[in-house]
């Protein structure tokens, strides 16, 4: 017998100030047992930080073909493709090659500050790709936001983001290691 896949219900209201994007956006998501709780916060912050009307959560099965989010344009050209965590560098040319812009989040402290040093000077040619740093900290405490049926505000403000629910406020900077066309 499988591992029981763990489903969870998402309402995420959206305030981009910077992008004049406001919105509400409803899921229910489906995650495997190995995924961490880490890689589940993650994975929404992705998504709330650069939240748009065909931005969608992927499977997550097919990890050969598909990334964690992405956005297509109306004939289905990918437009965004999102990878969340420490991707190999042949994976990330991959996605550069068929999409218009690629972000990657990497969340996973001291791991991602050794990938980061080893592939920066790799990735400094690809003009389409920028790399996030989430901080490990606001994860742990975003963590405890997590459970069955979540409503989480964002509110995103010269790069500043407040996340809370009816319990708590968290908030950080992300932390910018390479921005698309900047480099």
């Amino acid at each position: 017998m499988g591992s029981k896949v763990n489903i969870s219900r998402l309402e995420l209201n959206v305030s981009d100030i910077d992008r004049n994007y406001y919105q509400e956006h409803k899921f229910t998501m489906a995650h495997q047992p190995s995924e961490t709780e880490t890689y589940i916060i993650a994975r929404i912050l992705a998504f709330a930080l650069n939240a748009n009307d065909r931005l969608l959560f992927t499977k997550g099965n097919d990890r050969n073909h598909e990334p964690d989010i992405w956005q297509k344009d109306l004939i289905g050209d990918i437009e965004l493709w999102i990878e969340i965590g420490e991707p190999l560098e042949k994976r990330v040319r991959k996605a550069c090659a068929c999409s218009k812009d690629v972000i990657i989040y990497t969340y996973n402290g001291p791991l991602s500050d050794t990938w980061w040093k080893q592939k920066s000077s790799k990735f400094k040619q690809l003009k389409n790709l920028s790399v996030i740093n989430l901080p490990a900290q606001i994860l742990e405490d975003l963590v405890t936001m997590i459970n069955r049926t979540m409503e989480l505000q964002f509110t995103i403000n010269d790069r500043h983001v407040w996340i809370s629910n009816k319990d708590r406020i968290v908030e950080f900077d992300p932390i910018i290691w390479k921005e698309k066309y900047l480099e």
